[in-house]
């Protein structure tokens, strides 16, 4: 998957079209990814030791890696990733400026599931 834990994206389809927010999460086996502030569901939680009010609680849903694009680090705007083999190791790059990406996390690994 091109998009990476730490990468900043912007939503292009669907309810939350234009949002921007940081990856929070990769879904690798669903192709999603969760994204900060962005696709946000109300879920009906109930009392238990960690939340002992239980209630109505706010939470981040997936959205598909497809409704996503992300953000140039030079011009910050929507760009295509790409792949560069420099001194033997793969890179990625985005396509509108040619810069390199860095994450600022290292990608965690995921299983696929929902909390």
């Amino acid at each position: 998957m091109k998009i990476k834990t730490g990468d900043k994206v912007r939503v292009m389809r669907g309810k939350d079209a234009g949002k921007e927010g940081t990856v929070t999460k990769v879904l690798l086996k669903a192709d999603k990814v969760i994204v900060e502030g962005v696709n946000m569901i109300k879920k009906h939680q109930k009392p238990n030791n960690a939340n002992p009010q239980g209630g109505i609680v706010d939470k981040e849903a997936a959205i598909a890696v497809s409704n996503v694009m992300l953000l140039d680090p030079e011009s910050n705007k929507p760009t295509r990733v790409g792949f560069e083999i420099k001194d033997g190791k793969k890179s990625r790059i985005a396509k509108k400026s040619g810069k390199e990406l860095t994450t600022a996390a290292a990608p965690a690994k995921t299983d696929g599931k929902e909390d």
